[in-house]
């Protein structure tokens, strides 16, 4: 399942959403365009500045921990990161606050850091990405718009096909799938992939936003918005067409 957009839209401009965004795009096209330039290469680079549970553990390199949230691995690693991001993180950032939605992401990308190192504190494999903070940022939107419509693009095998589902069938079925793999590849690789990170990140999005919850009422809040955004969700705007119809003669 591919989310393309949710029908949420924001109130304020998310430029912290935009300038995070463009912060990851630009690393990753500075690194790939000096990457022959590098002392070391890719793994020099990725060994200064991506989180290595063990170094860390170790009392060294804490500074990785922000550091390696702007890093990615390849081009389907970011773009897919920053579709996420895109999508769930205005709304975020329209709830938050400007400077409050940056710590807020700042603080569920180091929680996705720590659970990652905790599940595995003698690793040596660098790891890099902002999926652990935008995972925290789908845990809060989760929470609190639970039926708010997003699109999603739905391939399988041959088939495709775009489905509206509301929020938390999509983010509870990515959010289980992450748990699951966590459990299977406990001590192993996973595939290259943090999965802990992250559960971990998505989990202290919620607890993050819980306050946030709380202070709208709470169970008042659901009640009164019954789990859909505060606004009028947008509505796809059929075009009437000008042209005129020609209709077949008969034989």
């Amino acid at each position: 399942m591919f989310p393309l957009r949710d029908h949420n839209p924001s109130r304020r401009f998310p430029a912290v959403t935009i300038a995070l965004i463009a912060i990851n795009v630009l690393v990753f096209v500075a690194f790939n365009l000096r990457l022959g330039a590098m002392p070391g290469g890719v793994e020099g680079f990725f060994a200064d500045w991506a989180a290595i549970p063990a170094r860390i553990v170790a009392g060294d390199g804490y500074e990785t921990l922000i550091s390696s949230m702007f890093m990615h691995a390849g081009f389907m690693h970011i773009a897919g990161n920053m579709l996420f991001l895109w999508i769930f993180g205005d709304n975020l950032e329209d709830t938050f606050g400007h400077l409050g939605f940056l710590a807020f992401y700042l603080a569920s990308g180091l929680a996705a850091d720590f659970a990652h190192i905790a599940g595995d504190p003698g690793s040596v494999v660098p790891t890099v990405g902002a999926s652990g903070a935008i995972a925290g940022v789908m845990g809060g939107y989760l929470l609190l718009f639970p039926k708010a419509r997003v699109d999603v693009l739905v391939i399988f095998g041959y088939f495709a096909r775009m489905i509206a589902l509301p929020a938390w069938t999509m983010l509870g079925l990515w959010f289980g799938l992450q748990v699951v793999q966590s459990v299977a590849s406990f001590g192993g690789s996973g595939g290259g992939v943090a999965y802990l990170a992250h559960a971990g990140g998505f989990v202290a999005g919620a607890l993050l936003t819980l306050p946030v919850l709380l202070l709208r009422g709470g169970n008042r809040f659901w009640a009164r918005s019954e789990g859909h955004p505060d606004h009028a969700p947008t509505r796809a705007v059929e075009r009437i067409s000008t042209v005129p119809r020609v209709r077949r003669k008969p034989r």
